[in-house]
This record gives structure tokens, C-alpha cells and sequence, in this order.
């Protein structure tokens, strides 16, 4: 959709379109789901919108989408970067984060870049901390409470980890049983998943430090 926002950057500039230059525009070679909206929708739609016209927004927003395009192509570029160097120098590591199931190359390879050496956490709680994903302390005159996420930490790494959590919670019979169990404890849906985050990084942790890969008996 950003490629075709680009080429049809407004509400008038779909309105002037023909339908066969939407229908193209929509069928591009980028696209791969099924789209649940046709051309005629869209000219429908252009039809009765209230946005207001402004030339000068069309060519602002054809500019920020080229640079957001252009950024996402350089990301993948530095991914594939990223996980060929840790392919050279980091195989082990990497290996021992793939036996999870649900973690792959792109999301364990800027974890451990990220991430650095185990060796420089004390505890898996540093490491945690590090991420940014460990609750902050909330205090109001004598009490002391846990509050929300200190994000105080890597925001690449807490991303990389975010990315991992939800793969797992998803492929892995373990974590998602783990997510699961927290739902019924009456954790809501996003509290439960860092909680998840939390037991994942903590079986990280002990892997890198054994040199040992994923084990059910070993990760209880």
C-alpha cells in the first residue's frame, strides 16, 4: 500500500485515475496476499472522502514514502549483513539460538549483534535490564510498586527480542504453552507476552553461558 499510496499520493488523484491504472497499481509484482478490496472500492471510496486538496502535502508525502521505501531496503540490506557476519564469526552462538524453535537468521542475528557477549552480563536480570524490557519502580510518598516497562535499555536489541517472543509464542510448543498459562493467570495479552519475553531471555541466557542447546527439561 505505500507503493501504491505513492503513485496515488490523494483522494483527487484517485479520482482522475482510470480504473485499469488503480487495478495495475494494486497488482504489482510486491504485492503477495490476496487483497480483500478491488479498484472499485478505492474509487468508491476516493469519491466520498473529506480529505482536503493540497498539491504541495501529494509531493511531501511522495518524498517521505520514496525515503521510508528506500530505508526499508537498506534494513534488508543490513540484515542480510548482519546475519552473514554472524555466520562467520558468531556460529556457534547462532546455532545455539536457532535449536529454539521460531527463532531464525533475521531476528537472531541482530539479537547477538546487539546483544554482545554473554560474558558481560552478571546474571540473565543484566540482561534484561540491558533489553529494556525489566519493570520500573514506581514511587508515591512511602509506596513503592512495580509500574511499566523501565525501556531504559537497546531499543534495537528490545525489538529483536519483541520479534523473537512473538515467533516463538507462535511456533514454539513450549513458549506458547508458557503464554498461554499467564493468559489464565490473568495477565492480558501484551503483559503475558513480555512476561514470555522475560522466561526467553532467561533460556537464552543459560544456553550462551552452558554452550548448550534448547532443551524442554532444561528451559523449565
Amino acid at each position: 500500500m505505500l507503493r501504491f499510496i505513492q503513485e496515488f499520493p490523494s483522494a483527487r488523484l484517485v479520482r482522475a485515475a482510470k480504473p485499469k491504472a488503480i487495478a495495475k497499481a494494486l497488482k504489482q509484482p510486491y504485492v503477495r496476499n490476496k487483497l480483500t478490496y478491488s479498484s472499485e472500492d478505492i474509487l468508491r471510496a476516493a469519491k466520498t472522502s473529506i480529505g482536503t486538496v493540497s498539491p504541495a502535502k501529494e509531493i511531501i508525502l511522495q518524498g517521505k514514502i520514496a525515503t521510508l521505501l528506500h530505508l526499508q531496503e537498506r534494513l534488508d540490506e543490513m540484515t542480510k549483513l548482519l546475519t552473514d557476519l554472524c555466520k562467520a564469526t558468531r556460529i556457534d552462538d547462532l546455532k545455539i539460538l536457532r535449536s529454539i524453535k521460531g527463532v531464525g537468521p533475521k531476528t537472531a542475528a541482530p539479537f547477538l549483534a546487539e546483544m554482545g557477549e554473554v560474558q558481560n552480563y552478571a546474571s540473565h536480570k543484566k540482561l534484561i535490564a540491558f533489553t529494556g524490557i525489566d519493570p520500573s519502580l514506581h514511587q508515591s510518598g512511602k509506596y513503592v510498586g512495580m509500574s511499566k516497562l523501565s525501556k531504559r535499555g537497546n531499543r534495537h536489541l528490545r525489538r529483536a527480542v519483541y520479534l523473537m517472543t512473538a515467533a516463538v509464542v507462535s511456533k514454539n510448543p513450549f513458549f506458547k504453552a508458557y503464554f498461554l498459562r499467564r493468559k489464565r493467570e490473568g495477565l492480558p495479552p501484551q503483559k503475558a507476552l513480555f512476561a514470555t519475553a522475560h522466561k526467553l531471555l532467561r533460556v537464552i541466557f543459560a544456553m550462551l553461558s552452558n554452550r548448550t542447546y534448547f532443551k524442554v527439561k532444561e528451559a523449565i
